[in-house]
Parts: C-alpha cells; structure tokens; sequence
C-alpha cells in the first residue's frame, strides 16, 4: 500500500500547539529546544503559551509550524509502533512543502527551519511593501473565479493562488481589487467569499522581492536529489526531479498558485491509499474530503492521537 505524508501550511497554527505533545514525549520537546537555538528566540513558548498575535505573525507561524510537524515526525521514528511507516511520496501546502522536503531527506532540519524564518520574514517585507490581501471564494468553479477576478480587478493584481479543493480557491492581489470581489462573488453565485487575515498578496507579483531573497537563501543552502521518496511540487502537481528543480520550484511557489488539488488527485491517481496529515490542525484532513471523499486521511496533531495510532498498530 502506496503512503503519502501531508504537511500543513500557513494558517494551521493555533495557540498550544506541540504543548501537549512536548509534556507528553521527550523526543517532541527536544525538537522544540533545537527550534529555539537555531531561530534565537522562544518560539517554543509563543507555540505554547502564544500570544495569538504574535504566533499568528508571517514570522513567527512558518517556523512555528514547520518546527511542530517536523517534532511529530521524528516521534513518529522513534516510537517502536509507527517507526516502520515510511512515505512513498510527501506534500506539504505552500509552507508545508518545506516540511515535505525534509520528511524526504531533500534538506535537513536546521536548514529547513532557517530557510522558512528568512521566508517568513522576506514575506512579511514584501507584503509590508505593498497594499494586497487575499479572499477565499466557496462554491466556484475555476473558470468563474477567474471571471470574477477579472472584473473586480479593474486594472489591478486580482488572480487565483490558492487552488485547495472543489469549490474553494483564494483569489491574491491588490486590497482594493479583492474588496471588490468581495462585493461581486454573490453575483457570480458563490455561497461566500471571506478576506483572509493575512499580511499580503501571498503567490502572486507582489511577493517577487521575497523571492529574490528566497533564492539568495536557497543558494547557501545544501539540497539534495530526491532519492527514495518522491516530493511533490505545489505549482506543477508533479514531482521534484533533482535539487535544482527543487530550488526553483520553492522560488517560484512565493509568485505562483498553489495547485493543491490537481497535487492529491495525482497522488490518488497514482494508488496512494493511505495519507497522514502531520502537524497542527485538520486543514488537509478537510480538504482531502471535499477532493475525494472516500479517502481516509489519518491526522496527527496531538498527543492523544499519536497514542490512538500507538494502540491501534499494536492491536491493543
């Protein structure tokens, strides 16, 4: 049986996350002591403790979410149970994708984390450097979410960036532009649009000088080729084939659309049967279900279903 590991992106975190699974496993607590040396912060206490503003921050939440799936992975290695599942392929939604990476053995800890806290950062500057926000539209289809976009834009940046799932895609680009599809989505027969409480225009034009930073970044940083596990890329649904691609594909994720759907469609295409979503939050868990809803999708995010996995594998 063909497994797949899935990584949540920005937006997941929430305020105690990894707290219980840090009192709960050494191994998860060791991770998020490692996290805090390498960012130079207490990124553990604001996953914990928050404030929500704070850990809701482009700068913070990157880190913070990579560095508490990255925490269950390594549990997941360890714990005699569940240290023989192995992904054949992994994905991770935008940010999540660095986290898949690392699942894969593509790029190592500590260069994952530093790679998504100069991203997060390089985000937030892009975004502080422009005027842009983004929309979430329920019950369109694509081809009618780009009718939309197109008039709403009226001469501005309006454009898909987000496409998760049958009937939702977020729509990215200048705040005026998406203040108007706000106003018109009903016309079109969407069910709802809802503004995004996010920095900026995240995927598109707007994020180009994060990207160029980004790319800086990747450059000093080690890659490797892909070996026995496949990495799926977000704005081409297909996998990495060796480092460089890997590079550009992260580079070109800041300005692109995200193409969450076609990705698992080509997972569920290709036989994957069993998907574990790993890090905080059921976002991939939901999305699974509007994309394929017989598929069953194992989340991870707490203490207690890490010991209900623990319990069903060993037939206890």
């Amino acid at each position: 049986m063909k497994t797949a590991f899935l990584f949540p992106g920005q937006g997941a975190q929430f305020v105690g996350m990894g707290k219980d699974l840090a009192e709960e496993f050494e191994v998860c607590a060791s991770v998020f002591e490692k996290a805090n040396s390498i960012v130079g912060y207490d990124l553990r206490d604001i996953c914990f403790n928050g404030p929500d503003e704070k850990l809701n921050s482009t700068t913070v939440s990157q880190p913070a979410i990579f560095t508490m799936s990255a925490a269950i992975l390594e549990l997941l290695k360890t714990l005699p149970e569940t240290k023989d599942i192995k992904p054949d392929v992994t994905a991770g939604l935008s940010l999540g994708e660095y986290t898949a990476l690392y699942a894969a053995g593509v790029i190592s800890f500590e260069d994952g984390l530093k790679l998504v806290q100069k991203r997060g950062n390089a985000m937030q500057e892009a975004a502080d450097a422009t005027d842009g926000s983004m929309v979430s539209i329920i019950g369109l289809e694509p081809e009618k979410v780009d009718e939309l976009c197109e008039e709403a834009a009226q001469g501005e940046l309006l454009k898909g960036a987000n496409y998760n799932c049958p009937g939702q895609v977020v729509v990215s680009g200048a705040k005026g532009a998406c203040e108007r599809a706000l106003g018109l989505a009903e016309k079109y027969g969407a069910m709802k649009a809802v503004e995004l409480k996010v920095a900026g225009a995240f995927h598109t034009e707007m994020m180009a000088p994060a990207g160029d930073k980004l790319k800086d970044a990747l450059d000093s940083c080690d890659v490797n080729e892909p070996a026995d596990t496949k990495v799926i890329a977000n704005v081409t649904a297909d996998y990495y084939s060796d480092s460089q691609s890997i590079r550009s594909g992260l580079v070109n994720q800041l300005v692109k659309p995200i193409l969450w759907q076609k990705c698992m469609e080509k997972l569920l295409g290709e036989g994957v049967e069993e998907f574990y979503e790993i890090g905080p939050g059921r976002v991939l868990t939901g999305l699974m279900r509007r994309i394929h809803r017989k598929t069953r999708v194992k989340n991870i995010s707490k203490a207690e279903a890490v010991k209900d996995l623990q319990a069903k594998l060993s037939g206890k």
